[in-house]
C-alpha cells in the first residue's frame, strides 16, 4: 500500500474500483501479525524463564536491555516520591487522569453484579469475584507510556484485584509515579518475552500471575500466546490504528493532525483516511506533509504514513459506514455532519471520537475508559479493557428433591441420546431409590 518516497503521502483509491476492494481486502488482514518469525526463539525463552527463573531473567535482560538488574521485583517503589518529583503540570495531569479513568470504571463495576433467582425450586446464581493476581505490560521501547499503566492496572484495581504487578524495563520517574496512583502492588524490572514468562510461570522473585494485560512489541506478542492457557491473557495486540471518516466540511488540519497523532507511535501504524470529498482528500496530503515538517517523531510517522496511510474515497455516507464496520479500526475519529448519528449506526470499534473537537488524545490520556482497545479488526469481536476482564464468575445451582424429579426424565432422556449412562443413573439414584 506504499505509494513511494516521493509521492504524495497517502495512498488514494476509490469506491467502486478493483483496487478499493482490494485495499480493503487487505486491511482485513492487517491483524495477521507473523508471529511465527519469533516464536521459535521465543519459546525458548519461556522455557529458560520456566526452567532457570531469575537467573534467566538476569541472562536476558543482560542480552536484550544491556544492562545489569537489581532486585527484579520491587514493591517499595517509592511511586509517591515520584510523583511529587515530577513537573508540577505532568502531576496534575496524572492524577486528574487517574481520577478520571477509575471514576468511568467504578461506574462499569456497577453494572457487572452478579444476581441470584428462584423458579420451580432450584436456585440459580452467577457469583462474581476479582482474579487473585494480576501482571501489567508496560512498554519500554520506543517510547514509555506511564498512561498505560494507568489505564490498564486502574480497572484491575476499580475490579478488587488483590495484586497488581506491572512488568516494564528500568521503570523512570513517571512510571512509578503512575504505578503508585493506580495502586500497583509491585514492579518487575524486566521487559519482552522473559518478563512475561516471568509473570506466567513465577521464579524464586517474582511470583506467578492469573492474567496478564497489556500490549507489547512482536516477541511480548508470542510470548503472551504461548503462556495463554497457563494464564489468562487480554489479547494478542498488533500496531495501533486510526480510521478517520470525514466528509467535505471537514478542517484537513484536524483530519492530519488526528492521523499523525496514531503515526506517531510506530512505523508500523495505520493511518487511514475515509472521506466522501476528494477535495478534502488533497487538501489532507497537504496538511500532512506540512505538519510532518517540524513533527518531533517525523521520521516513525513519516514511515507510517508511506507505508500504511491510505486515503479512501466514498460517494456517501454510507460508504464512510461500510469502510468503519468492515475495517473495524482500533480508534474512529468521525468528523462529519452529524457525526454523532454516524457514530451511533457503526457496529465494530475500539473507541469513537466523536466531533472536531474529540482528538484521539482525549482517549489516550483523561477521558477516562481504558486506551488499550483491540486491534487487527478483533474490534469485530473483542472489547477495550474493562473491568469486566479482571471478574471470575462462578455459576451456582442448586436443585431441592421436587425440583429435580421434575425434571428427571428430560435429564436422563438427554444423558442416554449421548451415551452418558453414567450421567443418567446420577439422576435415577437420586429420584427412583
Amino acid at each position: 500500500m506504499s505509494s513511494g518516497r516521493d509521492a504524495l503521502p497517502l495512498s488514494v483509491v476509490t469506491e467502486g474500483t478493483s483496487q478499493f476492494s482490494e485495499t480493503l481486502d487487505a486491511l482485513g488482514r492487517r491483524g495477521e501479525t507473523d508471529l511465527v518469525r519469533v516464536e521459535a526463539a521465543v519459546r525458548d525463552i519461556v522455557q529458560a524463564v520456566r526452567r532457570d527463573g531469575d537467573g534467566a531473567i538476569r541472562r536476558f535482560v543482560r542480552q536484550f536491555e544491556a544492562r545489569d538488574v537489581g532486585d527484579l521485583l520491587v514493591r517499595d517503589f517509592d511511586g509517591a516520591a515520584a510523583l511529587g518529583d515530577l513537573d508540577p503540570r505532568v502531576s496534575r495531569a496524572m492524577t486528574v487522569a487517574a481520577s478520571r479513568i477509575r471514576e468511568y470504571h467504578q461506574r462499569q463495576k456497577e453494572h457487572l453484579t452478579g444476581f441470584e433467582y428462584e423458579k420451580d425450586g432450584v436456585v440459580l446464581a452467577s457469583r462474581v469475584a476479582a482474579i487473585e493476581r494480576v501482571g501489567v505490560y508496560a512498554p519500554g521501547g520506543k517510547a514509555r507510556y506511564p498512561s498505560s499503566v494507568l489505564m490498564s492496572a486502574i480497572p484491575a484495581q476499580v475490579a478488587g484485584v488483590p495484586e497488581i504487578i506491572v512488568a516494564t524495563p528500568a521503570p523512570g520517574p513517571e512510571v512509578r509515579a503512575a504505578c503508585h496512583l493506580a495502586g500497583v502492588t509491585a514492579i518487575l524490572d524486566a521487559g519482552g518475552a522473559h518478563a512475561i514468562a516471568a509473570l506466567a510461570y513465577g521464579t524464586q522473585s517474582v511470583p506467578g500471575v492469573d492474567k496478564i494485560v497489556g500490549p507489547g512489541n512482536i516477541y511480548v506478542a508470542a510470548a503472551k500466546r504461548l503462556v495463554f492457557g497457563r494464564v489468562a491473557i487480554d489479547s494478542i495486540a498488533g500496531p495501533t490504528e486510526i480510521l478517520v471518516l470525514a466528509d467535505d466540511g471537514a478542517d484537513p488540519r484536524l483530519l492530519a493532525a488526528d492521523l499523525l497523532s496514531q503515526a506517531e507511535h510506530d512505523e508500523a501504524a495505520y493511518p487511514l483516511l475515509a472521506c466522501t470529498s476528494s477535495s478534502t482528500i488533497d487538501a489532507v496530503q497537504v496538511e500532512v506533509t506540512r505538519q510532518l515538517a517540524d513533527l518531533p517523531r517525523s521520521d516513525i510517522a513519516g514511515t507510517a504514513i508511506r507505508d500504511h496511510g491510505v486515503a479512501l474515497l466514498v460517494e456517501h455516507q454510507d460508504g464512510l459506514l461500510d469502510v468503519a464496520n468492515r475495517i473495524a479500526a482500533e480508534h474512529v475519529a468521525v468528523h462529519t455532519r452529524d457525526p454523532r448519528a454516524l457514530a451511533d449506526r457503526i457496529s465494530h470499534a475500539g473507541a469513537i471520537f466523536v466531533g472536531p473537537d474529540t482528538p484521539e488524545a482525549v482517549g489516550d490520556y483523561m477521558a477516562g475508559p481504558s486506551h488499550v482497545l483491540p486491534t487487527g479488526g478483533s474490534a469485530r469481536f473483542d472489547a477495550p479493557l474493562g473491568v469486566y476482564d479482571f471478574l471470575a464468575r462462578t455459576s451456582i445451582i442448586s436443585y431441592g428433591p421436587d425440583a429435580l424429579a421434575s425434571q428427571a426424565d428430560d435429564i436422563t432422556a438427554f444423558a442416554r441420546a449421548e451415551g452418558l449412562e453414567g450421567h443418567a443413573r446420577a439422576v435415577d439414584m437420586r429420584t427412583r431409590g
